[in-house]
């Protein structure tokens, strides 16, 4: 199997099982027609591809569609899920501790949001000078398209 193809080759079979399962409604998966499943779909892609390939530079990717899938597909669909800014550290975090697994590098910033994340989220008596990290989030949660456009912008223009 060559390791060009393996990607594609991950892609394309899950994508087929999700169309698959979408066309003929089986009971058990109707909750994951949505897009939050294409983005689970994609991340479980990059860590098979990692894994196989052993190219794991796309681990880090590949935890965190995942990651990003499962929050939003809980968000969707589970009352209990947490809707919190500390969840999105929270992913990354764990995205650079899986990588570290392989490649060990990232453990610093791994435990560093980790910490972070955790504490944002189970802290009840955050200190007073918290409240400027919960405001920035908030403003980021409206204007998140932005970022993405400006952070797009400087990868694509950057000079190399």
């Amino acid at each position: 199997m060559k390791k060009q193809n393996i990607f594609t080759g991950f892609l394309l079979i899950g994508i087929g099982c999700y169309f698959f399962l979408q066309q003929f409604q089986i009971p058990f998966f109707t909750d994951f027609y949505s897009w939050p499943t294409l983005l689970m779909i994609i991340g479980i892609v990059f860590l098979f591809h990692s894994y196989f390939s052993k190219e794991y530079k796309n681990l880090f990717p590949g935890t965190i569609l995942l990651g990003l899938g499962l929050h939003f597909f809980g968000l969707r669909h589970y009352g209990f899920w947490i809707d919190h800014w500390g969840v999105y550290p929270l992913i990354i975090g764990i995205a650079f501790l899986i990588r570290f697994q392989k490649t060990k590098s990232g453990l610093l910033p791994g435990l560093l949001l980790l910490g972070i994340a955790l504490f944002a989220i189970y802290s009840i008596n955050k200190p007073g000078w918290f409240n400027w990290i919960n405001e920035t989030a908030a403003l980021l949660e409206s204007f998140w398209p932005l970022v993405l456009i400006a952070v797009g912008g400087y990868l694509v223009y950057r000079k190399k």
